[in-house]
């Protein structure tokens, strides 16, 4: 079964003009634990002067307990990364390079071949790690990439330590037709696809990419995030909107709602618009749907 990877806590947090509390991550990442989301990317090793939401991910991990680092993910792009993130207690590392040279200079600082040529000493230090590759259909800067240009990093000798390859569609401007072609050629270990909504088709790209084989797929609540280094690139695909059309065992209507409450919360307080249509119609008067939780809610914190 395809699983949900929430990654508010990195994607989702690194166009935000607010910065949240080490405190306030750690208890959303227990939140997000508690209702059943089986993994969560936490934070990234960017550098805080570029990325200052990302400042205090070492103290996230640190604080978290090690079942629960178990289920969490930390962005990572150099050796030295891993090496710091694994000391603060790290097990999971998604080691990210673009498939364009002129994004991972602007991301990463280097050309895509010298991050490939760092990835053996980063898997030499890592407990699990996955391949990223970001600008997957479209680099800002260059324009399409084509799809031999991925699957040439993706069966680069150098990333066989990967466990799992993440293709990501950083402009949110693929097409499903494009997803499907490019899953379906990326094989031989398991698959995260990471979509934006930047044209809408967030949720259709990820279940195309579950259709073609991806074993797990990328979500931020309400849609939140971007990418810094990449302009045009908006929100993620909703966790919301991709949990409502998946419905895992573990989603229950009132596990919804609390998830719908956790994201309003959060938006407000980072002062961000919400873009999950699965919250709107959460919030909708249809009361005779299970899965439209506003009344509920109400009635909650009316006798709170």
């Amino acid at each position: 079964m395809t699983t949900i990877r929430d990654v508010t806590l990195r994607d989702g947090l690194q166009l935000t003009g607010k910065q949240l509390s080490t405190d306030r991550k750690v208890g959303i990442v227990r939140d997000l634990l508690r209702l059943g989301v089986p993994s969560i990317e936490i934070g990234s090793m960017a550098r805080p002067d570029l990325v200052p939401s990302m400042a205090n991910t070492l103290e996230v991990i640190e604080r978290l307990e090690p079942d629960e680092r178990a289920r969490c993910w930390v962005w990572v792009a150099t050796p030295r990364h891993v090496e710091k993130a694994a000391k603060a207690g790290a097990t999971n590392f998604q080691y990210c390079l673009s498939a364009s040279d002129k994004h991972n200079l602007a991301n990463i600082g280097r050309t895509t071949e010298a991050s490939l040529e760092a990835m053996p000493a980063a898997i030499d230090k890592a407990g699990r790690i996955q391949l990223c590759i970001a600008t997957a259909f479209t680099c800002p800067f260059d324009g399409p990439v084509p799809e031999e240009r991925v699957l040439e990093i993706a069966n680069d000798p150098r990333t066989e330590g990967a466990e799992d390859i993440v293709i990501c569609d950083t402009l949110g401007q693929a097409v499903p037709a494009q997803v499907t072609s490019l899953i379906s050629k990326v094989g031989g270990r398991r698959i995260v696809y990471h979509g934006h909504d930047t044209w809408g088709l967030g949720v259709a790209n990820s279940l195309a990419a579950i259709a073609a084989g991806a074993d797990e797929v990328d979500g931020a609540l309400g849609g939140l995030g971007g990418c810094p280094f990449a302009p045009g690139a908006s929100g993620n695909a909703s966790t919301e909107d991709l949990l409502f059309g998946l419905r895992p065992d573990w989603l229950t209507p009132a596990i919804f709602a609390e998830l719908v409450n956790l994201t309003d919360g959060l938006l407000a307080e980072l002062g961000e618009p919400n873009r999950s249509r699965a919250v709107q119609g959460a919030h909708s008067s249809a009361t005779a749907f299970p899965w439209a939780s506003a009344s509920r809610v109400a009635d909650h914190q009316a006798h709170e």
